[in-house]
């Protein structure tokens, strides 16, 4: 699915190394991120800088950046616009409690629920909102202040910068590694603008990053139950949106690196940043994609390369803000579309004729989705999709074997599982009319999966019985047996018990 490199064991060198190219990508998202939601570019800095550094130290996955995300921002904006930045406070507290409690549960283990359909359509869909993202930096604002595309000799001079980052990060790995490609390309673009003079916009040109360390800060909201009433649907949204996008960035991680973070650790890590970060005037945060492929492929493997990337920010903020505020925008712009081209998942393309139809529409189905609304939806729809299609598909494959016993009852052997979907297919084998006076169903090859497959059962026990005939049941499994045993006031069902053959042990002899 990637063609990132990526070494196999990790080293203080490269995540600190790592850390430092990760902490100068997070400086304007966070900020454009912040703008999204229609909050100081603090709030989205600060975020970036608790969020990433508490995932670090107590999240499931080391090697993971999390920040500000865009998917989160365009949730908030409404909330903003609504009530306030005190509500959004309030609300990325409350989002993190629902995170915690989805981890104490163990309710990260879902993620294992997800088709590879979807998680091709996740990967294609954010790297294509990552471009999208990126293009917003091609635009100037005119007299008026509307954004217009850039023209002429800036157009060119941006791209030109563009491509150079783009040529340093995919051709200096086969002449050294002993500095991450993509610092090396915003150092390199950096110089060759300030050197030359270049006249092209720099961070700074896009807002401050100055400020001071986050301080503690109760959310101004009353507790009151109308309060709670607005905050709640939003937390719950925020904190679907958090996990789902860091659960499967984690999954997509682990693919790639060939090892296993822990998803339930994460989601207490993900929920406890966004309780302090609600605390510390930050608009919460969940995994970034864009930021965890550079940090992988930058050799950044440990946890010290999410906690120096956080660092870092912090220093860039409080100390250093004027050096960031000199990088070209065009050299950010440019790792992001390294981490399009290494993210998208380009094998898809090739295969989408050779797997099923149905998969192939799922993945792009919830590519289009992710990028037209938000991951949360977009995975949910890949999810119920596949779901119905593999009912259906289940519902078909069932069959019988129909033959007459030694006893001269008449047997069904069924094959495939009962369940909602293969009910009518299941009730339009059976001829309880024309059927012998004793009538045998075997499930030695299937299996009784639902509630109406239990009531199937009962159903046709009662048309047999109807007609004056006997039904019994063959090679039900234990859990089977039991339930109907529970049903037992509705309607006699005769089961066939299968033998029990004990083996003497050491311990019984």
């Amino acid at each position: 699915m990637f063609e990132f490199f990526v070494k196999k064991t990790a080293s203080c060198k490269d995540d600190i190394l790592s850390g430092l190219t990760v902490a100068l990508a997070l400086v304007p998202e966070a900020v454009a991120f912040a703008f999204v939601a229609g909050v100081d570019p603090l709030v989205g800095l600060y975020a970036a800088f608790l969020v990433g550094l508490i995932t670090a130290c107590i999240g499931g996955r080391p090697g993971m950046i999390s920040g500000a995300t865009g998917a989160l921002a365009v949730v908030m904006v409404d909330l903003v616009a609504r009530h306030g930045v005190e509500y959004l406070f309030a609300t990325v507290v409350l989002m993190g409690i629902l995170q915690i409690s989805a981890g104490v549960l163990r309710l990260g283990k879902l993620v294992r629920l997800i088709p590879h359909s979807v998680m091709l359509g996740f990967v294609n869909g954010l790297a294509i909102v990552i471009f999208l993202a990126q293009l917003g930096q091609f635009k100037l604002p005119d007299a008026a202040g509307a954004l217009q595309w850039m023209q002429g000799g800036t157009l060119y001079l941006m791209l030109g910068l563009v491509a150079l980052t783009m040529a340093i990060i995919h051709y200096l790995p086969k002449l050294t590694r002993a500095i991450p490609s993509s610092l090396a390309a915003i150092i390199v673009v950096t110089g060759l603008a300030h050197g030359l003079g270049l006249d092209t916009r720099m961070v700074g040109d896009l807002a401050s990053v100055s400020g001071g360390l986050p301080q503690f800060h109760i959310p101004m909201v009353s507790l009151s139950l109308e309060n709670l009433l607005i905050i709640l649907p939003y937390a719950t949204i925020l904190a679907a949106i958090g996990l789902i996008e860091s659960l499967m960035t984690m999954t997509l991680i682990d693919e790639i690196t060939e090892t296993r973070g822990r998803g339930n650790k994460e989601c207490i890590g993900q929920g406890v940043a966004n309780v302090v970060t609600g605390f510390f005037g930050g608009m919460g945060g969940c995994a970034m994609i864009g930021q965890s492929m550079i940090n992988i492929n930058s050799g950044g493997l440990g946890r010290l390369s999410g906690i120096s990337a956080s660092l870092f920010l912090l220093i860039f903020i409080v100390f250093a803000s004027g050096l960031i505020e000199m990088i070209p925008l065009a050299a950010l712009v440019g790792v992001m579309f390294m981490v399009v081209v290494g993210t998208f998942a380009w094998s898809s393309l090739r295969i989408l004729h050779k797997i099923p139809r149905t998969d192939a529409l799922v993945l792009v189905l919830v590519s289009g989705v992710t990028v037209a609304s938000d991951l949360a939806i977009a995975v949910a729809v890949g999810v119920i999709v596949s779901a119905l299609v593999f009912a259906w598909e289940s519902a078909r494959r069932i069959h019988s074997r129909i033959y007459i016993g030694d006893q001269g009852a008449k047997i069904y052997e069924l094959h495939g599982p009962l369940f909602f979907g293969s009910i009518r297919s299941f009730n339009d084998r059976f001829t309880p009319q024309e059927d012998p006076e004793e009538v045998i169903i075997d499930f030695r090859y299937s299996r009784v999966c639902d509630h109406s497959g239990l009531e199937a059962i009962i159903s046709l026990t009662e048309r047999y019985l109807a007609q004056g005939k006997k039904l019994r049941l063959k090679h039900l499994s234990a859990e089977c047996r039991t339930l109907l045993s529970n049903a037992g006031s509705m309607i006699e069902v005769d089961v066939i018990e299968d033998p029990r053959y004990r083996v003497a042990t050491d311990q019984l002899a």
